[in-house]
Formats: structure tokens, sequence, C-alpha cells
């Protein structure tokens, strides 16, 4: 029986995407070419501009009011006529709002920004914009090009996350960035996805549990056991402490460990395994290596897997599939796979895919078991 759930408004969201990735390209065929051109060519002025005013936390700043650029000055300690040719040009991009001369408010945009907001995205315009995440793509990325290395690695000296182990602050960052993830993707992994039929997830490469913590408060008999790296698990059982309810704490429980060694068996057909957007990132050596364990840890219990990844279109891919590709690309060893790119990787590890289920966000819920 399928794990698809609510499959018309997904069908719906597709046909949606698709007219959006149609719009999307709307600006190659109306202007000329060479400014086309200049424009993309130009496009970092636009995110750099966006990174400082979420450095500043303008938005935060501003809240529910409409301010004049010296107080907004004052409160983020900036010069006024340079924050206001700032947030002239974000605002004429459509990120915040002048409603009259030399004053501003957030917008439906800029909203978004603010760290009051449960889903903020500025976690992740400040990860994706750090030194980190930007010295590599200014500096590396045609050596990487040429060579096939990392241009990460050839940036820093080393993986990212082996990094982000020697540098608490950006490990930090990053996780604050995934965390708001679900800003981006939405709950339909939650709802758009069977979970009643299980009662325990096994959240591999969970992080704090977010999702798992989305999940479990649709399903009250559910429990989730989270699995990450130790420096992630020792604070993530603090982090949720006043910000959810005991009862519902009380389901999620935490393991430390490596998953390229070993993952925490299951019990039995109502356990499943959740990965959402962790093979992306792995080249396809290490993803062999982890599906393995998955495929080990789940022998002979009827127990499930779900990957949630991207699912890249053999031909023609949209433009979100192939830029989050080159990310992977510039950070990772990893890479935005097609459905025959991860069929090869489930032939290799004793895994059969079973189901493809469709989200209202850019991933899909790849279902597998043990072969």
């Amino acid at each position: 029986m399928s794990l698809q759930k609510n499959s018309g408004p997904v069908r719906r969201f597709v046909k949606l995407m698709r007219f959006a990735a149609w719009l999307q390209n709307i600006p190659n065929k109306v202007t000329p070419p060479p400014f086309r051109l200049i424009q993309i060519g130009s496009a970092f002025w636009q995110s750099r501009a966006l990174y400082v005013v979420a450095l500043l936390d303008v938005a935060s700043a501003l809240g529910e009011e409409s301010l004049p650029v010296e107080t907004i000055a004052s409160l983020v300690s900036a010069q006024p006529d340079a924050i206001y040719r700032l947030l002239r040009m974000l605002a004429a991009m459509g990120i915040f709002e002048e409603v009259s001369p030399r004053v501003f408010r957030n917008n439906a945009l800029s909203e978004y920004l603010r760290e009051d907001n449960p889903k903020s995205v500025r976690a992740m315009i400040l990860m994706h914009n750090s030194i980190e995440m930007s010295q590599p793509w200014y500096e590396q990325l045609e050596q990487g090009v040429r060579s096939g290395d990392v241009p990460f690695q050839l940036a820093h000296g080393c993986e990212l996350f082996d990094y982000m182990d020697d540098n608490a602050e950006f490990d930090a960052l990053f996780a604050r960035a995934m965390d708001s993830v679900e800003a981006l993707m939405g709950d339909s992994f939650a709802t758009d996805f069977d979970w009643g039929r299980f009662n325990r997830i096994i959240d591999v490469g969970g992080s704090k549990g977010s999702k798992s913590l989305t999940i479990l408060k649709r399903h009250s008999h559910l429990t989730a056991l989270v699995l990450d790296r130790p420096q992630v698990i020792q604070t993530a059982v603090s982090y949720w402490t006043g910000k959810e309810t005991p009862d519902l704490l009380s389901r999620l429980s935490y393991q430390a460990g490596d998953i390229f060694e070993s993952v925490p068996n299951a019990e039995n057909d109502k356990d499943i395994y959740l990965l959402s957007a962790v093979l992306h990132g792995m080249a396809d050596e290490n993803c062999v290596k982890v599906l393995r364990n998955l495929a080990h840890a789940a022998s002979g219990t009827g127990a499930c897997i779900a990957l949630m990844e991207l699912v890249v279109p053999d031909f023609k891919a949209d433009f979100s599939s192939a830029a989050f590709d080159m990310q992977m690309f510039m950070a990772t060893r990893g890479k935005e796979r097609t459905l025959p790119d991860w069929q090869k990787l489930f032939d290799q590890s004793g895994c059969a895919l079973e189901e493809v289920v469709s989200l209202r966000s850019l991933g899909k819920i790849m279902v597998l078991r043990q072969r």
C-alpha cells in the first residue's frame, strides 16, 4: 500500500512549480542578451547587499514599525546615508518597503529575515554568504571545475565537516541554517507521507530533531530517536527546553554516533529510518557505506528507510536543482542525483526502492527496504 498522502494537492503543487520555472525564464526571453548577461554577472551585488542587511539584523530592528534611516542606523550601529542606500537597493528588489522618503518598513519578504519569525531564513543567508562558504565560490571554483577537486577544500585545506569540527562558531551557524530548512520546505514532509503507519522514527543525521518533532506533533503514538555527531547532540536536549511541551519532548530521545560506523538497530516493521538531506553531501562510496549500515540495522525486521532528497530530472533540470547541485560541488564531494543515480547506489548497498513519494516541496521521499 502506498505511503503517499494528499496526492491531489501534490499534483497541483508540481504543476505550479513548472509554471514558476517558466516564469523564471521570462527575463531571458524579454531582456536583450548582453544586458541579461550583465545582470546575471552582477547578481552578487544583490546577495552581498542581502547578506549585510541580514548581518546587521535590520529586519529585527524594524519589527512592526516604519522607521527613518537615522533611527535604523542608530539601532544597528551604521551610518545613516549608507544604510539608506543599502535599503533603497533592497527595496527596489522587493525586499523591505520605502513608505515615504528615507522611511522604511518590513514587507512580505523581509519579514523572513526577522529573528523572531519562527520561519526566519536569516541563518541560512548568513551561512551561505559567510567567508567560509563565499571564499570557495570566489577563489577556487575555476580550479575546482578544471581539476574536479572540491573548492571548499581547496580554499580551507580540509573538508567541510572537518572544518566545522574545528570551528565552533561556524558549526553553530551551519546548524542554525539547517534548522531553518523547514522554512524553505514547509511541513509537507510531515503531511504528504503516511507516518501514521509507524511507531518509531530513527532520525539519522537529524541534528536537533526539528523534523521529527514536526511529525510527532501530528501523530501522538509516535516516538523518535535522533542520531547525530556528539557535538550536535550535546546541545540538542537543552535547545528545546521551554520551546516545546514536556509531553512532546518525552517522546524524543538522542544518541551520539558515527553513521559511517553503525546506526541504531530497528526492532520491527513499525520502525522507519529517516534521512533528510544527509546523503546529497556525500560521495557515492560514502552513501553506499551509510546505506549498507542502514540495511544491516534493518535486517530481518521489515523496517523501511525514508530518504528525503532532491531527485533531479534526467533532462533539462530546473534551476533550483541545478543550483543546489553546484552548491554541493562547491562544498562537498556529494551531488544532487537523478533517480538512475540513486538507483545505482541502492543496487550496491543491498536496498530496494519501493516507492517515490512526492511532496509539496522541492524534495521527494524515496522509500527503501533491505533487499
